[in-house]
């Protein structure tokens, strides 16, 4: 069953410098019990596109365009009334760093019992056992002892399984974990991400997994998206992203993984910067970084190019490979022309 669709999703940040364009045209569909990651570097648009579907963006962001269907209800548009009931509620989002996302001046019992008491029915009684419920769920040992703790006096690991279970408060659907091991130790972000797998299991939801580490892709994730500069650069399934990838940033990535393969070997970095969203090339935007760039990667934006139907990529490199040269009638004319002379 189709839990949510995102269609030509933008959203805008109007600054005092200008409009920054984090998110420019993302389409993605969501199935029940299915895990999407969304990786890409810092600046890639990853977090504003799980903001924007969450609706809870800075004052100076903005929706521009496009759709957000959750059960094939609009949410773009929908008055806050309705975005309240699915908040948090249906959709819920673990933010990337548990030192901040807890409040330091309220117990742990306190804060969990807050959100099941906003979105649930149950009295406080009840909403104390479900919170020591959760506490459990999320395999943290003494529950009863940890309602009492205030977050300053548990270790990262244990605050971001709070952080989790506050998540899990309501039974949602729908799980974003924003970058949800960022913060954390090696050994730990295993047992996080382990815990997330077989909670994803037990409870059948949906998950959106945002990182910028192709590892734990690889570890949960059925479907890939791969972001840049705020528009999606290459998708498919994760088997396709990461055995047959069908775009420059994509194998940049990947090369900088370090493996079994290559432990002896100096890991090849992506040269350059990130793109400056306020002034966006004419053409990819990922061309002033691509060392195998053309002049039409200069020019002109690169079309969507589906490789099989599991997987498509923007990249004018598969034109040229796959084709052997450029289809010009999807070109301007003076970018026609200027392809035809090179």
């Amino acid at each position: 069953m189709r839990l949510l669709e995102v269609r030509d999703l933008r959203t805008s940040f109007f600054t005092d410098a200008g409009e920054v364009k984090a998110v420019n045209g993302v389409s993605f569909n969501l199935d029940e019990g299915k895990v999407l990651g969304i990786v890409g570097e810092s600046g890639s648009g990853k977090s504003v596109t799980a903001y924007s579907v969450m609706q809870i963006l800075a004052s100076t962001g903005k929706i521009v365009g496009g759709s957000i269907k959750f059960r094939g209800e609009e949410l773009v548009g929908a008055p806050e009334k309705k975005l309240k009931e699915i908040r948090g509620n249906r959709i819920s989002i673990i933010f990337q760093d548990p030192m901040t996302s807890l409040n330091p001046t309220y117990t742990i019992g306190t804060q969990l019992m807050e959100a099941i008491l906003l979105h649930t029915d149950r009295n406080r009684k009840e909403a104390y056992e479900r919170a020591v419920e959760l506490i459990r769920l999320v395999q943290i040992n003494e529950p009863e002892k940890r309602m009492k703790q205030y977050p300053f006096e548990l270790s990262g690991g244990m605050r971001q399984r709070i952080v989790i279970a506050m998540a899990l408060a309501c039974e949602p659907v729908i799980l974003i974990g924003d970058e949800p091991t960022t913060a954390l130790v090696v050994t730990i972000q295993a047992g996080i991400l382990e815990l997330m797998s077989s909670l994803q299991k037990e409870l059948g939801m949906a998950i959106i997994m945002i990182t910028h580490d192709l590892g734990v892709v690889a570890q949960m994730c059925d479907e890939v998206i791969v972001m840049y500069a705020g528009s999606i650069c290459e998708q498919g399934t994760a088997e396709e992203i990461f055995y047959n990838p069908h775009h420059e940033y994509t194998k940049g990535l990947l090369h900088s993984i370090p493996t079994v393969s290559n432990e002896y070997e100096k890991l090849q970095p992506i040269t350059g910067t990130p793109i400056d969203l306020l002034n966006m090339p004419e053409g990819c935007p990922f061309a002033p970084r691509c060392e195998n760039a053309m002049k039409i990667c200069i020019k002109c934006h690169p079309t969507r190019r589906i490789i099989n139907d599991k997987h498509m990529a923007t990249c004018w490199m598969n034109d040229k490979n796959d084709v052997g040269e450029i289809d010009t009638s999807v070109l301007p004319k003076e970018a026609e022309e200027e392809e035809l002379d090179k």
